[in-house]
């Protein structure tokens, strides 16, 4: 049995090829996005993204920040052999929207924003509103959870070396010029 630290060191780089895979997937595919959330509105790219390069054994990491901010550096990087390892999203579904940061590494969610709830009035309402924000941070989770199963079922395929890299590989091309 593989010792959890030595695991975690060993197959972190699936987390980084996801959110590499998520954000080409946001520019070139949400039809394919809905796979994962029928309810899917969007999925965006927030204002941050990082972007890890570990070459003769130097890391580099590039972080992008703001709203608004070009992710042409961050595409630059992808080409030079760079994944991401964090990004922040943005989530609509309907008429909410979820912000949140996604760690490539271990698939953990922070800096949850979930859409405005109703103010509780009473105390009758606490049970309610309790409710109502376990089930907005379980949409968020459900997402994370199903786009990933998505990633895993293409990155496991033969298609993967075949096609989807290479797809991968163009965009980037195309969008640096």
């Amino acid at each position: 049995m593989l010792d959890v630290s030595v695991a975690y060191n060993r197959y972190k780089f699936l987390g980084h090829e996801f959110l590499t895979w998520l954000w080409y997937m946001i520019d070139n595919d949400q039809a394919g996005l809905q796979k994962a959330d029928e309810e899917l509105g969007a999925l965006t790219i927030g204002n941050r993204v990082v972007i890890e390069n570990n070459r003769n054994n130097r890391e580099e990491t590039i972080t992008i920040r703001g709203d608004g901010a070009g992710l042409e550096e961050g595409l630059i990087a992808l080409k030079k052999g760079g994944k991401v390892t964090e990004i922040n999203l943005a989530y609509r579904s309907g008429e909410l929207e979820w912000r949140f940061n996604l760690k490539g590494e271990s698939l953990s969610v922070s800096s949850l924003k979930n859409p405005e709830t109703g103010k509780v009035e009473k105390s009758e309402d606490v049970e309610g509103a309790v409710l109502e924000r376990i089930y907005l941070l379980e949409k968020v989770l459900n997402l994370v959870q199903n786009l990933y199963g998505r990633f895993i079922h293409e990155r496991v395929s033969n298609d993967w070396d075949r096609r989807i890299v290479g797809e991968i590989n163009g965009w980037i091309d195309r969008a640096i010029g």
